[in-house]
C-alpha cells in the first residue's frame, strides 16, 4: 500500500460519520437514502463522506436499475490493519529487548562478567 493510499484510508477512519457509515455496511450493501436515515444531516452531505470512503476504496457504487447500492471493501482496511501489525511487532520486539536487559541490570553482575 502506497503511503498516499495509507493516507487516505486513515483519512476517511478519522470521521465518526464515515466510521458509521462503514459499521452499517458491514451487514450488508444500502442506497445512500438507506445509509442518510439515521444521521442527522442531508443526503449531499452523506454524500460527501461517501465520496471521501470511495476515494480511499473504502466503499464502492454500483447501479441496479435507479439504485445505486454502496458497498463495504476490505482491502484498504487490510492493508492499515497489516500496516499497524508490522508496527506492533516491531514495538513489542523493542520492549522485548529493553525488559531483557532491565532484568539482566537488576539480576546484578554475574560470574561472567569481565569487571568481577
Amino acid at each position: 500500500m502506497s503511503p498516499a493510499d495509507l493516507d487516505a484510508t486513515f483519512i476517511a477512519l478519522a470521521d465518526p460519520t464515515r466510521r458509521a457509515i462503514l459499521a452499517r455496511l458491514a451487514s450488508g450493501e444500502q442506497t445512500v437514502m438507506e445509509l442518510a436515515a439515521p444521521f442527522a444531516m442531508s443526503q449531499p452531505a452523506i454524500s460527501k463522506h461517501l465520496k471521501v470512503l470511495e476515494h480511499a476504496g473504502l466503499v464502492t457504487r454500483g447501479r441496479d436499475g435507479q439504485k445505486r447500492p454502496v458497498r463495504a471493501q476490505t482491502e484498504p482496511l487490510k492493508a492499515a490493519t497489516s500496516w499497524m501489525d508490522d508496527y506492533v511487532r516491531a514495538l513489542e520486539a523493542s520492549y522485548q529487548r529493553l525488559d531483557s536487559l532491565l532484568e539482566a541490570l537488576q539480576a546484578g553482575p554475574t560470574s561472567n562478567d569481565p569487571i568481577n
